[in-house]
């Protein structure tokens, strides 16, 4: 027997609502009732990060977090980091100069775990920044652009350097 459940929240700063079934997870509320498509299906059992959203300024795997639990919250997607003008943020477009993005699929889960990391505004070591980005899984760049993309964002907005960073040891 299904039960449902009326929830409210803020998606990427639009109150929605929804009537859903409280077995449905957050990815399938956002792609199905929200349509928002940059919310991807990899692993369904939270290993990936293909998922990844904002749940009131925290990243979580959207597959295993119920869609209940988001009443009441606000949520954000890739979606919602354009700008009034459809213009990208400047994560994305680290990622595009750091030929951090490949196939793609995985992209949209890292951008907002570098999300995360970035509105944090602090200083993080390159190991801090692989072990807060390890959550992902990318059979195409190899981790290092992606990882390059963040800090190069992550010292821009600290006003540290308006240049690439050196490239991370490995």
């Amino acid at each position: 027997m299904k039960q449902y459940k009326l929830i409210h929240c803020t998606v990427n700063g639009k109150e929605r609502e929804a009537m859903i079934d409280v077995r449905a997870s957050l990815t399938d509320l956002l792609r199905n009732d929200f349509r928002l498509t940059s919310v991807k299906k990899g692993c369904e059992v939270g290993e990936c990060g293909a998922c990844n959203v904002l749940v009131n300024g925290e990243c979580f795997n959207s597959c295993i977090y119920l869609a209940v639990w988001a009443d009441g919250k606000e949520i954000l997607t890739l979606e919602g980091l354009a700008d009034p003008d459809g213009g990208i943020s400047d994560i994305q477009q680290a990622f595009i100069d750091e030929a951090a993005v490949q196939c793609g699929f995985c992209t949209p889960g890292a951008i907002m775990s570098a999300v995360e990391i970035l509105n944090e505004k602090r200083l993080l070591s390159d190991e801090e920044i692989r072990v807060r980005m390890s959550g992902h899984l990318c059979r195409c760049t190899g981790y290092e652009n992606i990882l390059r993309a963040v800090k190069k964002t992550m010292l821009k907005r600290l006003g540290l350097s308006s240049e690439a960073p050196e490239k991370q040891e490995g």
